[in-house]
């Protein structure tokens, strides 16, 4: 009889001061539409769930990536509201290497609802995938858009390179990456 340990990644989940982070739930559709009808996250965004039928898409997506172990999405969310989203993506399970994602509400921007949730997934990733290999986290932005600037340095994430334009992105854009190392070693200091 073998006993298998559940996945800390689905069991346990990140946590911020002052922010609830949680699996994204149905019920969230009518806010996850109306943040996308803010210009600024449009113009960053790929994909656009700003009617019922592409929330419903956008929401079965997040699911399917936590149950197959590719992509683990939290609404942020602050007095009972949404106020933003936080991905830790992982192209394949096993993999040394992953990317954050996030999105603020317009009303969120500016009052470090970004970077705690960044660092609370960060730091969380890190904990549930330390025996599965994860060993760096990189967070991508487009040049042009200095609030992900600001937000991965204040998360802990060094720039480290320039990324050559791509599509869907029609501008380079910047590389800042966390290492596990230097999690533990941040963690410790606060």
């Amino acid at each position: 009889m073998s006993h298998h340990r559940p996945d800390p990644a689905l069991t346990t989940f990140p946590t911020a001061d002052g922010l609830l982070l949680r699996p994204f739930e149905d019920a969230d559709a009518p806010a996850l539409i109306e943040a996308y009808r803010d210009g600024t996250l449009r113009r960053f965004s790929r994909t656009w769930p700003d009617d019922p039928e592409r929330a419903a898409h956008w929401l079965a997506v997040q699911r399917e990536g936590r149950a197959n172990g590719t992509r683990y999405a939290f609404a942020v969310v602050e007095d009972g509201g949404l106020v933003g989203n936080v991905v830790l993506k992982r192209g394949a399970p096993g993999g040394e290497r992953a990317e954050v994602g996030y999105w603020t509400v317009a009303a969120a921007r500016g009052r470090g609802v970004a970077p705690r949730a960044v660092e609370a997934l960060t730091v969380w990733a890190f904990e549930a995938f330390a025996g599965d290999g994860l060993l760096r986290i990189d967070l991508l932005h487009e040049g042009d858009n200095e609030a992900s600037c600001r937000v991965a340095e204040k998360s802990g994430y060094a720039f480290t390179e320039i990324v050559p334009a791509f599509p869907p992105y029609p501008s380079d854009g910047h590389r800042h990456s966390r290492k596990r190392l230097d999690t533990t070693e941040r963690h410790r200091s606060e």
